[in-house]
């Protein structure tokens, strides 16, 4: 099997797909009944292996999310033992913020305490979660409050630093104040799904950014068919920037890294497409 591309980020080598994660742990973004489905149906320690395996033999080696989370954990570990393959872990923790935060910083314990458990599970990279990330971005001074201290204690500790992000003024910022920070995940998507501006002013921001950018919800979290999905950010996205998508079973993971590669080669893809009885005046017939 051809071996996904990859990337250079903080002197690391990546796969440019990512393994995402919301699809194993139940932010479906959809529903809660689609929520509870996926808590219920696919965040096991097996199932979760059975679809990163597909990924690792793939060259699909790179994992983003709550890594702090044990079938998730238990998962990647599975399927590295079944591989011999290591699993390169993303983690996107959340740090306490309280109303003195953004005047007095971060409780610089808590946080330790967090980032110490990131280390035993094996973060090779440590990027504050949206939620933390974006509650300290200062329109007015065009920076992210006490964010060196998080950079300077994930340092410290042997792991990458990089922002995870809805807000495009988070990468500006952090470019423009020089954060210590390796990357940037950013939401990234045709139909504009949860983008703060229209989708041609992310495309410039990514486009811009001083740092590689690992791109989210490329499929709008299911509202855009994977052909499409996949087509937009490939042909708009540098080469050294990525793209994380989710699947819920193996076959799944099996056809978007084949979309992938064959949108990347500018090939037809070599997948079987979906059927209904509405396409059958479409398919071609088959020579007597």
């Amino acid at each position: 099997m051809t071996q996904f591309p990859r990337t250079i980020v903080g002197g690391v080598s990546l796969s440019r797909m990512i393994i995402g994660t919301n699809w194993f742990l139940g932010w479906s973004h959809t529903t809660r009944a689609k929520d509870d489905f996926i808590k219920e149906n696919i965040a096991d320690r097996r199932k979760i292996a059975d679809i990163v395996e597909v990924y690792l033999k793939a060259g699909v080696d790179t994992i983003m999310g709550q890594i702090a989370h044990p079938p998730l954990a238990e998962g990647i570990k599975e399927a590295e033992d079944r591989t011999g393959k290591r699993v390169i872990i993303i983690s996107t923790p959340a740090f306490p913020i309280v109303p003195e935060t953004p005047s007095k910083g971060f409780d610089l314990g808590a946080v330790e305490k967090i980032l110490d458990k990131e280390v035993k599970y094996g973060a090779t990279f440590c990027m504050p979660h949206q939620m933390t990330t974006d509650a300290m971005v200062d329109r007015c001074t065009r920076s992210i409050r006490h964010m060196d201290q998080l950079c300077r204690l994930i340092r410290e500790r042997g792991m990458i630093p990089g922002l995870s992000t809805h807000m495009p003024e988070s990468i500006i910022y952090a470019d423009e104040t020089k954060l210590d920070v390796e990357t940037y995940i950013s939401i990234y998507n045709s139909m504009g799904f949860l983008m703060q501006v229209e989708v041609d002013w992310i495309a410039k921001v990514i486009r811009e950014a001083k740092k590689p950018v690992m791109t989210i919800k490329p499929m709008a979290a299911g509202q855009l068919r994977p052909f499409q999905g996949l087509t937009f950010v490939w042909n708009t996205l540098r080469p050294q920037d990525m793209v994380t998508v989710g699947t819920m079973t193996p076959k799944e993971a099996a056809e978007v890294i084949e979309m992938s590669l064959s949108i990347l080669d500018n090939r037809q893809a070599e997948l079987q497409l979906q059927e209904t009885r509405s396409k059958t005046s479409v398919k071609q017939r088959v020579p007597a």
